[in-house]
């Protein structure tokens, strides 16, 4: 009776007091000691919780995509007043730019990959994830509509729809074919770890088919023609693994074929890696030159058969020319998904190639609905369109022209609102728009400038032509994501004290920062441990050491410390015992 009476005021007195949370039971069980350590939890509690307010006003946040911009908004989003739905016919991050080491074995697949369920396990936030492709977005009523993707629904029912406050749209993009005959029938593509797989496999094919006794030398020749289509960073890169994979490894186990292989690049522009410096450019093509690959730019391939490719010469007049070969890799670009595609038709969007967002990555004319990474380009606001309100927001007398005090006055804001503006003080060597607009008045001294609207119009008129697209990159992504995580985690307090530029064309200012995009610099591997890399400040490296930077950046940006392992061990791998080229 006693033991119970014990027992009984001890469960009342944690009842009672929330404080004793914790406890320490020591006794022994068959002569061995057991310690046992329980705490108490207000969820286990025999009172009912009754959800607090705040929780029961969360708001509903869905994320499609788990590549590099919808990952990045999930690891840096840490407000707990939100309630996440991701959904992705994928349940990984994929880290991309490491595509082309797999094709070859010199990384694993598994090595690039984290379960998305691993990454947001530990976090505050409430997520949950599911493993389905969004077929549509109804924006009116605020509903996406999904179908799952596995094949085993206990449910049965393959379709459902899913209620949303904020829609984060970070699909990515797909293939451009650009529309070329038998390209997707023929040719590989290398956007997904699926991609790299299929491509490594392909390549063992090649040489053991070339390897079979009854193959004649014409058909050897054939099979092992590899042709990669696009002199982008990806058709390069996965040319200059390639290139080490056979001449390093494949030539020792395949020796009676080795001098039947060829690699070809074919470029429609007049350069490979356009994008890069030119330095580097001439440095990539000279090198593939002394490597054997076989570079040719200012060919636009036109149709694609399962054993030839047809290419026009864009430099020679237009011929059409046709090229046997046993494997084709497509790299030339990107384009729009299905998905994207009928929502840009429903606001109003059609002609575009990607969603257009405000700075702030909102799609236009969709105050809830946000569109980050490759299927978005920021529609960034011109200067000469806003002219007459800006001239009007800084003209605070009314005066009908600006000094030098009122200028002075929204400078910071028209800089941080107009980003191109900042950019063509740079270009011209002038440090603030005080200096430009001096220019504009002659050689009056900066404290008389007085201009009227029209002065105003003539000094900023070239102001605009400044502005770029930013590049379809993974940097450029996560780097949207990490942005708009931080959005979301000071949304209440922003709304309150509201922390971005004028609000040129309304009062008071904008909630946030537009988004600035940071150029961190971009690397391209050559093969041959040499790799190009341009940095900011427009500093090039070329060269074994770049190869080094490579490695040390490409290992500390993987998103776990399981995947930064098991990359370095892969290349130590590599190094020591050489690539796989096994067909698994």
């Amino acid at each position: 009776m006693r033991t119970f009476t014990f027992y009984e005021r001890a469960s009342r007195a944690f009842d009672d007091y929330p404080s004793l949370s914790k406890f320490l039971v020591l006794f022994t069980v068959s002569g061995g000691g057991l310690v046992a350590y329980a705490e108490a939890n207000p969820s286990t509690s025999s009172y009912t919780v009754v959800p607090s307010e705040a929780e029961a006003k969360k708001k509903k946040v869905v994320v499609l995509g788990t590549g590099w911009a919808g990952t990045s908004f999930l690891k840096n989003l840490n407000n707990p007043t939100y309630e996440v739905q991701v959904v992705s016919p994928r349940n990984y991050f994929a880290f991309t730019p490491l595509l082309p080491s797999i094709t070859c074995g010199t990384v694993e697949a598994r090595s690039i990959v984290e379960p998305i369920r691993r990454m947001v396990r530990k976090k505050k936030v409430d997520i949950e994830f599911s493993e389905a492709e969004c077929i549509k977005i109804d924006a009116a009523n605020k509903k996406i509509y999904c179908r799952s993707i596995t094949n085993n629904n206990l449910n049965g029912t393959e379709e459902f729809a899913v209620d949303y406050d904020y829609l984060i749209i970070s699909v990515g993009a797909t293939v451009n074919t650009f529309n070329t005959p038998g390209v997707v029938e023929n040719c590989h593509f290398l956007k997904e770890v699926e991609d790299a797989q299929k491509i490594r496999r392909t390549v063992i094919d090649c040489f053991e088919r070339a390897s079979i006794p009854t193959v004649s030398d014409e058909e050897r020749k054939r099979i092992l023609h590899f042709a990669i289509v696009g002199g982008g960073p990806t058709g390069v890169e996965f040319a200059a693994e390639l290139h080490d994979f056979v001449n390093e490894d494949l030539v020792k186990l395949y020796p009676g074929i080795k001098d039947l292989v060829k690699i070809t690049l074919l470029e429609a522009g007049d350069h490979i890696l356009n994008m890069f410096d030119k330095r580097i450019t001439a440095f990539a093509e000279e090198k593939f030159h002394r490597d054997g690959i076989d570079v040719k730019t200012g060919s636009m391939v036109v149709k694609v058969t399962d054993k030839e490719i047809s290419t026009k010469d864009l430099k020679n007049g237009g011929g059409i020319s046709t090229t046997p070969y046993g494997m084709a890799v497509w790299s030339t670009g990107i384009g729009t998904r299905p998905l994207v595609k009928d929502f840009m038709m429903q606001v109003g969007q059609a002609n575009r190639r990607a969603l257009a967002t405000d700075e702030w990555l909102r799609v236009e004319g969709c105050d809830s609905i946000y569109a980050l990474g490759d299927c978005a380009t920021i529609n960034q606001r011109k200067v000469m369109e806003d002219i007459a309100a800006i001239f009007s927001k800084a003209d605070k007398d009314k005066s009908g022209t600006l000094t030098v005090k009122e200028i002075q006055e929204v400078i910071d804001d028209i800089c941080e609102r107009y980003p191109q503006v900042e950019i063509y003080l740079k270009n011209k060597q002038m440090r603030s728009i005080v200096d430009l607009l001096q220019a504009s008045k002659g050689d009056v001294a900066k404290e008389s400038i007085e201009l009227n609207i029209e002065e105003v119009k003539s000094a900023l008129s070239q102001v605009d032509s400044q502005m770029k697209n930013l590049p379809a990159t993974a940097q450029v992504a996560a780097q949207q994501g990490a942005y708009l995580a931080k959005c979301f985690n000071r949304m209440e307090e922003c709304e309150k004290n509201p922390e971005g530029p004028l609000r040129f064309r309304g009062e008071g200012r904008h909630r946030f920062r537009p988004f600035r995009y940071k150029h961190l610099g971009q690397f391209a591997p050559l093969g041959g441990e040499q790799t190009a890399a341009q940095l900011p400040g427009d500093w090039v490296s070329i060269g074994h050491s770049s190869q080094w930077l490579w490695y040390s950046i490409y290992a500390s940006k993987q998103v776990s410390w399981r995947t930064r392992a098991l990359v370095v061990t892969d290349w130590g791998r590599r190094f020591i015992f050489g690539r796989d080229s096994s067909r698994i």
